[in-house]
């Protein structure tokens, strides 16, 4: 099972610092406009062999003490809802606050694993004050300075002390489909329309208790796992919290796919929630069919169908090479196609290629008609080609220099790759080592 790590907690105690140490990554987390709620981040974690997601809660509306207070609520509330674990964030500099004392309370009420990290111990002196957290009634303390990173060991050695290690668990090895999008783009009806039910009789996979839930489908020629996330609670809250929401429930989704669609309402076009959820998929590999639903809603001239494409690729830029269906499961158009598209997506994410094939086919290519430009008057100079056995397509190439290499000639690579072996829909990562 994917476990997922929340950091919550008010706002400049340091949950960005302490997301970008957790994940080893810098990923910014910027106001993009004045007023407006910053975009939330998510990624990945492991330590000690054990990986785990993590969701960074701090986006807020910068409108009034009221509304920024209500906001970090909302955000609380759906962290506890589906984290396994969440890491309350304090600050020792500023000491204990009334809002730390609200979100404490909250805290209090749930079930899940807490963890009261107090952030900006960095002086001994600190160290000797931060015994006021304790009056918040989490119990242990988590002393850390996610700026220097002082603490954040005993801290994830506590957060994956119940963790699993290794893959999920799974009962099957068929492939596994998850269709994942914004709320309301017609999930639940495309899951209806092609199993010919109204609702479902799932069997929960042991673990996944709250997330996701696999639906054997085996008919027409099609025998795979659905990974449902159609099931969103819809609570009563503003549109804001149910994308957030969708998000937290897409990263396990996600994670214990191999090919997701990814559905768009076609009457609002590809929102940034969209681009959240593909940039998901693109970084955790998995295979990708961009599914443009109630199309019948969309009034049509000529070159409507194809300008709505030509945007959406525009937008997933520079991963282009994705299957985009349009459909409108409502009137039942074209839904066998997006199956047919997911399995050949499937297909391709698991394609091996020999040493031989790569080598024959590639090296003349990359020796000859297009070898790597000179970098410094020196010449790079491939030499072989093989791809590593792992779950999605990965290659490595070794040459003399490969510090050379720059990405435009990478992403050169990489598109005759994708014509020559068909690898349509699925993300590939491309190495240049020194043999």
């Amino acid at each position: 099972m994917s476990n997922i790590v929340a950091i919550v907690g008010r706002p400049n105690v340091g949950k960005s610092t302490l997301f970008n140490r957790l994940i080893e990554e810098r990923k910014a987390i910027v106001d993009q406009t004045s007023g407006v709620t910053r975009d939330r981040q998510y990624g990945h974690s492991d330590w000690n062999g054990k990986k785990f997601s993590v969701i960074d809660t701090g986006g807020y509306v910068m409108n009034g003490d009221d509304e920024f207070e209500l906001e970090i609520r909302k955000q609380v509330s759906l962290a506890i809802d589906e984290a396994d674990v969440i890491l309350f964030l304090v600050d020792a500099k500023e000491g204990l606050t009334p809002m730390d004392e609200d979100v404490a309370e909250m805290l209090r009420r749930c079930k899940k694993k807490v963890m009261l990290v107090v952030n900006k111990v960095d002086t001994p002196q600190r160290m000797t004050e931060i015994s006021e957290f304790y009056a918040l009634g989490l119990g242990e303390l988590y002393p850390i300075a996610g700026i220097t990173g002082s603490g954040t060991g005993d801290l994830l050695d506590a957060v994956v002390e119940d963790f699993d290690e290794g893959e999920d668990d799974l009962t099957s090895e068929l492939p596994r489909i998850t269709i994942v999008g914004r709320p309301n783009v017609g999930k639940s009806s495309f899951i209806n329309t092609i199993t010919g039910t109204e609702r479902n009789i799932v069997t929960p996979i042991a673990g996944t208790t709250r997330d996701s839930i696999y639906t054997h489908y085996n008919m027409f020629g099609f025998d795979f796992n659905f990974v449902d996330t159609a099931g969103l609670r819809k609570k009563k809250k503003v549109e804001e919290d149910l994308e957030f929401y969708s998000v937290l429930r897409s990263v396990r989704a996600i994670e214990n796919s191999d090919v997701c669609i990814l559905m768009l309402d076609a009457s609002q076009g590809l929102e940034q929630q969209d681009l959240n959820i593909f940039g998901l998929i693109q970084r955790n590999n998995k295979g990708v069919v961009i599914v443009v639903n109630k199309w019948d809603l969309v009034e049509k001239d000529t070159n409507t169908h194809r300008d709505f494409e030509k945007l959406i690729r525009e937008r997933i830029a520079p991963f282009e090479d994705v299957p985009i269906v349009f459909t409108s499961v409502i009137n039942k158009q074209r839904i066998f196609k997006v199956l047919e598209t997911a399995k050949q997506v499937y297909e391709a994410r698991s394609r091996r290629i020999s040493t031989s094939e790569l080598n024959d086919a590639l090296l003349p290519i990359v020796k000859e008609q297009n070898p790597p430009p000179a970098v410094k008057g020196k010449w790079i100079k491939i030499k072989y080609i093989t791809q590593l056995p792992t779950a999605y397509p990965q290659f490595v190439f070794f040459c003399n220099l490969p510090q050379y290499i720059r990405d435009p000639y990478r992403r050169f690579v990489e598109n005759r790759m994708r014509e020559m072996w068909d690898f349509h829909g699925v993300p590939m990562k491309i190495y240049f080592r020194e043999k």
